[in-house]
């Protein structure tokens, strides 16, 4: 019944000839389902995280170059691979940090230029079928990240985790949530400390409303207790997820991850790190040239409608931290447990 529940939560579907999301903004106070059938509005959903989660975009993009490429005109292949690019430069464009976006799209495009020599029509339906393609991937990839860390979470563990890494940022399961869930699907006794995570409360909007839906016992906690929490002795373990992997096993997740790695590590606490291997980017040296989406001062200076701080106060308002590579436990994939040299174990599971 647990497994039911959860699996229900669709955040993004195919519809026949339209993308309908559940729109996040709206959570958890409302459910709220959108159609998108245009280009232009899947930029606008990215952007505005009404559909977010680093795996969940790469599908929404990979859906809205259909949507984009359905209506083109050309009749040669040429002019179609410039509309082609185009329209996937325009959707990258909506966040530059998490990889996967960059990634489907690349995908599509190899998958085009490899069958350059069908129709215009008949690389329009390739479009589409890479994408659903992508889709069912990663469901099944998140259900391996699940299963695969299991191993790591004791018979009675205490996690921490941050942000949302569930069937909300993902095709199903989620990354880091799927751990979570398939811990206590195999009957682990876990308890989940849930991030607030300000500025947008992913974690208290989005997370708390899925574990509440899958029956995980779990108490939501502002950012700044972790520290508390870990030196009272109330974390076993954290695990998070991730929206691109360096090379050298950096790591940008969403703001506020780095400090709790400093915390796990001066507490000794495992901290770990679920990912597919669509967000790995191996051609990225290291953190520092992970590029880190700024947004929209006005996600700290209100909250909903209420302001909560002065007029015209400056504001910096990162989305992503760098965590480097030495604060990580390990990397838990649809590949297994990579643990350090993670230079070395990175490129062995993923270098193709």
């Amino acid at each position: 019944m647990e497994e039911q529940q959860y699996n229900t939560i669709n955040a993004i579907e195919w519809r026949g000839d339209h993308v309908r999301i559940l729109d996040q903004t709206f959570l958890p106070g409302r459910t709220v389902f959108s159609d998108i059938r245009d280009v232009g509005r899947m930029w606008e959903a990215i952007k505005k995280l009404r559909v977010r989660g680093a795996p969940a975009i790469g599908i929404a993009a990979a859906y809205g170059l259909y949507l984009g490429v359905r209506e083109l005109h050309e009749n040669n292949y040429s002019s179609f691979e410039i509309e082609v690019k185009r329209i996937s430069e325009y959707l990258n464009s909506a966040r530059p940090t998490a990889v996967n976006l960059s990634w489907a799209l690349h995908r599509i495009q190899s998958t085009l230029h490899a069958h350059r020599n069908e129709s215009i029509a008949e690389l329009k339906n390739r479009v589409l079928k890479t994408a659903q393609t992508i889709h069912d991937e990663d469901k099944r990839v998140c259900k391996s990240i699940g299963i695969n860390g299991v191993e790591l979470v004791g018979k009675k563990a205490r996690i921490l985790t941050h942000c949302n890494t569930g069937a909300l940022a993902t095709g199903q399961y989620g990354t880091a949530l799927s751990v979570i869930y398939h811990a206590h699907e195999a009957g682990k006794k876990i308890h989940v400390w849930v991030d607030e995570t300000r500025p947008l409360l992913q974690g208290a909007r989005l997370t708390a409303w899925e574990l509440q839906r899958a029956n995980i016992p779990m108490k939501l906690v502002t950012d700044s207790m972790a520290g508390h929490l870990m030196y009272t002795g109330k974390v076993d373990m954290v695990i998070v997820g991730t929206d691109r992997v360096a090379a050298n096993g950096d790591m940008a997740n969403k703001i506020g991850t780095y400090s709790l790695a400093v915390l796990a590590r001066h507490h000794n606490i495992p901290f770990y790190v679920a990912t597919p291997a669509s967000t790995i980017d191996l051609q990225i040296a290291h953190g520092g040239d992970i590029p880190i989406e700024e947004r929209d001062p006005r996600e700290i200076t209100t909250i909903g409608s209420s302001e909560i701080a002065p007029a015209k106060v400056e504001v910096y308002n990162p989305a992503f931290d760098i965590t480097p590579a030495e604060l990580i436990t390990a990397y838990i994939t649809e590949k297994g447990i990579i643990r350090p040299a993670f230079p070395e174990n990175l490129k062995k599971a993923f270098g193709s």
